[in-house]
């Protein structure tokens, strides 16, 4: 049976992306931080929970011990945006732990599982990145300087592993519809979160994405998708947003 593992797997993105790989085959090892969602995903995937910090590195070794000698597909999906604050007043540790979630954790997990990866003569890396990893705005300048690593992190290891039976992949969507993303960056506030998608015809769900995963996983060995943007017909940019009805009978 094929493994797969993927972080961030509690909730939103990870969580579906679980879920579509289940239904593909695969066995899934679902790592997170929250025990307590994490168990659920596992249980209705069939997969199994693995409570993993990806910036604490004995954590992360643990999970690679955990899943054993071969890795046919990581998704790497933990990250997120943590403020929403301008460049001169942003707080740096906040930055930092975004950094360290986004990119650093990213690249520890894939360290810790390229023996593994390699193992499965077919190795596929996915890394969760975002449009706001192509240009930069106002009140993101942590996040997009985050996720603009994680499109040159991973562009680096496709060129570094070029020989080695290992692909790499970064999706980037747009705006999606989850309910946890907007909700954190905003520190909990629910009308803030809510204001991001008010009027926006049908914004991506994870649902949407964790299927761009399954496609990716699914094409054959020759075939390197190296990256993949996704947006709702409603974001034509990252700034460029219609907020009403599109689509009509």
């Amino acid at each position: 049976m094929r493994v797969a593992v993927v972080t961030g797997a509690a909730s939103g993105i990870g969580a579906a992306s679980a879920r579509a790989l289940a239904r593909e085959g695969f066995r899934v090892f679902c790592a997170a931080r929250r025990g307590d969602r994490l168990a659920d995903v596992a249980q209705e995937t069939g997969g199994v929970a693995v409570v993993c910090d990806v910036t604490d590195p004995e954590a992360v070794a643990a999970l690679a011990e955990q899943v054993g000698p071969r890795v046919d597909v990581l998704v790497n999906c933990a990250g997120g945006a943590f403020d929403a604050s301008t460049v001169a007043e942003a707080d740096l540790a906040v930055w930092e732990h975004m950094y360290s979630v986004n990119v650093s954790g990213l690249v520890r997990v894939t360290q810790a599982l390229l023996p593994a990866l390699r193992a499965s003569g077919n190795g596929l890396v996915i890394n969760m990145g975002s449009t706001a990893g192509r240009v930069g705005y106002p009140g993101g300048g942590g996040y997009t300087a985050a996720k603009h690593a994680v499109k040159v992190v991973t562009d680096t290891m496709r060129q570094e592993m070029l020989t080695e039976p290992v692909r790499f992949c970064e999706i980037a969507p747009g705006m999606v519809a989850t309910e946890e993303f907007a909700l954190v960056r905003f520190g909990g506030d629910q009308a803030k979160r809510d204001a991001v998608y008010d009027g926006v015809d049908e914004p991506l769900s994870a649902e949407d994405v964790a299927e761009a995963v399954r496609w990716v996983a699914s094409l054959p060995r020759h075939m390197s998708v190296d990256e993949l943007i996704l947006r709702p017909k409603a974001q034509a940019a990252q700034h460029l947003l219609h907020r009403g009805q599109i689509w009509s009978s």
